[in-house]
């Protein structure tokens, strides 16, 4: 189908494996869900037609999950844009926010608000903390959700040399995070040069359609791979494109780096063995 008919086909983007063998998915225009793959059955958890704390959920975009299934935290990228026009919510950069889930109590709960483009969330290995990647200004928050600090956040990376999509756990006890577009230094960044002048971003977009502006975005593929205090251990780079363009994912298993995309019918396997 077309992107006309996304809101209608829904469209799942964060998927995790509960400790009962289920999966937990976040669809963007349904919200999440829990999915039985023995039998197909499938549970609305949080549902986008039913407004939280009175604001509307238009993009959810991806979850992470406590080891016991209790809590699912998860984000709603915009409460504007569906994820079909995610070109005008990364031009524009509105706020929204981080969520919290509770599959015992079945509440939810806003636990941030404010967020540039809130994307993908990660816990920590102890589960004291989530990460939370906030594309458009290509840094990651993080929000405390145990021990002392409980209830605060703080900036965990900022300034990034791209604009940060999904993250997901290394086996170093650290994190690898894929980038959407890089952020060319020394060279021309797009984002960053119509970050402060909308009025070029609403004429760009009046002259050309997200399909044309899309064209303009370079295939460099870039994934870095952050410490647990959130420094830089190694990257991975395809200049070109050539085998892995427009990475949204990179998630460990077994010794290899399997790399999902936003754009490319397929996924792609880095044996780490071999770099």
């Amino acid at each position: 189908g077309t992107r006309e008919d996304e809101p209608t086909c829904g469209r799942p983007l964060g998927i995790r494996v509960g400790p009962n063998n289920t999966l937990f998915v976040a669809d963007a225009y349904y919200g999440l869900y829990e999915v039985d793959p023995g039998t197909g059955e499938t549970k609305i958890l949080v549902s986008t037609k039913t407004p939280i704390e009175g604001q509307k959920l238009s993009f959810v975009n991806d979850l992470t999950v406590t080891r016991d299934g209790r809590k699912i935290y998860f984000t709603d990228s915009s409460s504007k844009w569906q994820r079909r026009d995610y070109l005008f919510l990364l031009m524009e950069g509105t706020d929204d926010g981080l969520l919290e889930y509770d599959t015992v109590t079945k509440e939810v709960k806003v636990l941030m608000v404010g967020l540039r483009f809130p994307n993908g969330v990660q816990l920590s290995p102890a589960e004291d903390f989530v990460l939370v990647q906030e594309t458009t200004m290509a840094r990651i928050r993080r929000y405390y959700v145990s021990g002392l600090m409980k209830g605060g956040a703080d900036m965990f990376v900022e300034n990034m040399p791209g604009l940060p999509d999904n993250i997901r756990l290394s086996s170093s006890g650290g994190y690898w995070v894929a980038m959407a577009a890089v952020r060319p230094n020394p060279g021309f960044s797009l984002v960053d040069f119509l970050s402060e002048k909308p009025w070029i971003k609403r004429m760009i977009f009046k002259l050309l359609s997200q399909e044309t502006v899309t064209k303009f975005v370079p295939k460099y593929s870039l994934v870095v791979e952050l410490s647990e205090t959130g420094s830089y251990r190694r990257s991975f780079h395809d200049p070109n494109g050539v085998m892995a363009a427009y990475v949204s994912e990179a998630h460990e298993h077994n010794g290899y780096l399997y790399l999902g995309s936003y754009r490319s019918p397929f996924i792609c396997r880095l044996n780490l063995q071999h770099v």
